[in-house]
């Protein structure tokens, strides 16, 4: 009995490498249903769950959001790890995501019913205390949300609105007339006194 070829033995390998590569272990229907039922899982959990998840306002949230991708691994690829079920599962969640989005581009009442609506926070600079402790947000929270858009403080803030993805978006308080011209007042003062010391010239010693 001969033994087979180096090249005979080489071509067998490859075809097992490719096989465990590419064949599917699992149904490929199986492989466009998981990530459905996990997308839709997940669009209906972090809308129950509140918009203050997605603004990751304190270690907590970020923690759920990356043992949240983690968790559901599992379950969108089965018991399948080949090439071609990835290519599958990553496929069917960009199709289902173009989907939700252009529908939701021409149905508004839909688009508000899914990602909810904008949360006032702060109003002519006072804090809404009702709408922060529905979404569970703090005032230290809030202060720490304003220090990174570049506010010193909330007494700098005019509205804060929690917008529907997660973001805060902060609007700063706009001078008064009074006080903006009495601002110009001074800056011209400042620039006569600037130029009537440089018009003197040193001072003899």
């Amino acid at each position: 009995m001969t033994a087979p070829s180096p090249r005979r033995i080489n071509g067998a390998m490859d075809a097992i490498v490719l096989r465990a590569m590419f064949h599917l272990s699992v149904p490929w229907i199986e492989k466009i249903l998981r990530p459905l039922v996990v997308y839709a899982f997940l669009i209906v959990g972090l809308r129950l769950a509140g918009k203050r998840e997605l603004a990751q306002l304190n270690p907590f949230g970020l923690v759920v959001l990356l043992t949240l991708s983690n968790t559901v691994q599992n379950a969108i690829i089965g018991d399948d790890n080949s090439v071609t079920g990835g290519l599958i599962g990553a496929s069917t969640l960009l199709i289902a995501n173009y989907v939700v989005v252009r529908f939701l581009y021409s149905h508004e009442r839909a688009e508000h019913f899914i990602e909810g609506g904008p949360d006032v926070l702060i109003a002519n600079g006072e804090i809404i205390a009702a709408n922060c402790k529905r979404e569970l947000i703090t005032r230290s929270q809030l202060e720490t949300a304003a220090h990174r858009q570049g506010l010193a403080s909330l007494e700098d803030v005019e509205t804060a609105t929690l917008e529907p993805g997660g973001t805060i978006c902060f609007v700063a308080k706009k001078p008064t007339p009074d006080t903006a011209r009495h601002d110009a007042i001074m800056r011209r003062l400042d620039e006569i006194a600037a130029r009537m010391t440089s018009s003197r010239g040193p001072t003899a010693s």
